[in-house]
């Protein structure tokens, strides 16, 4: 398998059981988010991703 350049570099930032998040460096520069909840998939430019983080944090 060749690594194209074209590939976003991904990085897994969570991980339970049911659950997953992970980022993207997209190759245009931009970041996005991903968090998989059994079989749905939310996806997040890192202008939302910051949004959602400040959601989390009042659910505490």
């Amino acid at each position: 398998m060749s690594n194209n350049n074209n590939d976003p570099r991904t990085e897994t930032l969570a991980e339970t059981e049911n659950f997953l998040v992970w980022k993207a460096e997209e190759p245009d520069g931009e970041t996005t988010y991903h968090v998989e909840l059994n079989n749905v998939t939310v996806h997040f430019f890192q202008e939302e991703w910051n949004e959602f983080l400040e959601l989390a944090r009042i659910l505490k």
